[in-house]
């Protein structure tokens, strides 16, 4: 194992569940950029991407961090998602000069927060929030003092969410999951599949539903348990960690304490998230 430094502030955890998938060839940053929510060309040395990869419908596939190394582009992917989505780049490959490889098995994956990393070869701030910290790729074991159910909790009480644990494939649109605010999405770079359900979202204020960080009051609910509000489904729960989960919830159920299997929610916005004013 490699012998690695870090400040006493830093955690780091390595993450199994995460893979690379590599995007190499000239052509890879034009070949990505009409594909996925946010500007490719931002991804640099240092500097990490949040996209995600949408159907022509606009609804949600997959999402993963885009960075680079200055002679390919890898995305930090969630591992069982990264065979979908390498087929599902290929379609589209045609006469692009671009050539994609499952790196999982040569480069592992790490977060670290609370301080700068000290360690990795391919490292970068994680785009989404200061707070979230950075996103490690190594070839060599780094040494870690955090565990991914450590990673978990950190990204929970900051309101991440984390893939196919939080997001419903081919059902959730962007915006309900923060990618907006998240900066996961970009306005002004162009095309891209999927955009037009995703700026129609935006702009006439089609968003009813949201992403939102719940306390727990009881046994952490199953993912996929219906919310209840007086009765009425409000949402579904989606991941947790100890007291704190994320719950996909209606925009009208943000109020008050909720209903969730043998437990109660009650819904914790964060200051990041941009929500509509309350009904009088």
């Amino acid at each position: 194992m490699r012998a690695t430094n870090f400040p006493s502030m830093t955690d780091m955890a390595h993450l199994p569940g995460r893979g690379v998938l590599e995007v190499a060839g000239e052509d890879r940053v034009a070949f990505l950029q009409g594909l996925v929510s946010n500007d490719v060309a931002q991804a640099a040395p240092g500097r990490a991407v949040w996209a995600a990869l949408l159907t022509p419908q606009g609804k949600w596939l997959a999402d993963f961090f885009i960075l680079s190394d200055g002679a390919r582009l890898l995305l930090d992917c969630e591992r069982d998602q990264l065979a979908m989505l390498a087929q599902r780049l290929g379609r589209y490959r045609l006469r692009a000069r671009v050539a994609l490889a499952d790196l999982s098995e040569s480069l592992g994956i790490s977060a670290a927060w609370g301080g700068a990393p000290a360690g990795g070869d391919v490292v970068a701030p994680d785009p989404r929030l200061p707070q979230a910290g950075w996103r490690v790729l190594s070839a060599q074991p780094l040494a870690c003092n955090a565990t991914a159910a450590d990673w978990d909790r950190h990204r929970i009480a900051l309101g991440l969410p984390d893939g196919s644990r939080d997001l419903e494939s081919d059902k959730t649109v962007l915006l309900e999951a923060g990618f907006d605010e998240l900066h996961g999405v970009s306005w002004s770079k162009g095309c891209y599949m999927g955009q037009e359900l995703t700026a129609r979202t935006k702009y006439r204020g089609l968003v009813k539903r949201r992403l939102m960080r719940v306390r727990i009051e009881g046994p952490p609910p199953a993912p996929g348990t219906p919310v209840l509000r007086g009765g009425l489904e409000a949402g579904t729960m989606r991941s947790s960690a100890g007291d704190w989960g994320l719950a996909q919830l209606r925009h009208d159920a943000l109020g008050g304490a909720l209903a969730c299997g043998d437990s109660v929610l009650h819904p914790a916005p964060l200051p990041w998230m941009v929500l509509p004013e309350p009904a009088a």
